[in-house]
């Protein structure tokens, strides 16, 4: 539902999305829904990851940002071949950042840099080829519950 996010924070993530894809062959995608019904947020970004089928792209670099904003919990949850290269403390620091950002209710402001963020770590690693690149998966926000 979209009513999770406002219009302008939905715009404002979408456009950091998109940002942080023109400069790799990375992927980003970001999950909103109001609670987490599981016990630990990264369990269900990592059910989400793969039933999104974000696992098929062909570097092994889609990300995805998941975000439970009732609850305040939050994961990012990265392929391995990201992952092999960033480290969880990354993904860490990530969300501690967010989770400042939402304190201030700030939360477009917050995720979409935390999308920007993955998007220069992405480009480090696996910059943008105009070649062989591809938008492997969709830019909108998934909203669920």
């Amino acid at each position: 539902r979209k009513s999770l996010l406002s219009e302008e924070d939905s715009r404002l993530v979408v456009k950091a999305i998109r940002q942080a894809e023109k400069s790799t062959s990375g992927e980003v995608r970001v999950f909103v829904e109001s609670r987490c019904a599981w016990m630990d947020a990264m369990d269900r970004a990592a059910e989400l990851f793969f039933s999104l089928k974000m696992d098929q792209t062909e570097q092994r670099n889609g990300t995805l940002v998941y975000v439970a904003l009732k609850d305040r919990q939050l994961a990012v949850f990265g392929d391995e071949g990201i992952h092999k290269k960033v480290g969880t403390q990354y993904w860490n620091r990530l969300v501690a950042d967010m989770l400042r950002d939402f304190k201030g209710e700030q939360y477009g402001k917050g995720i979409a840099e935390c999308v920007i963020q993955i998007g220069n770590a992405l480009h480090t690693y696996f910059p943008y080829n105009s070649d062989t690149d591809r938008n492997e998966l969709p830019d909108e926000i998934v909203f669920g519950r």
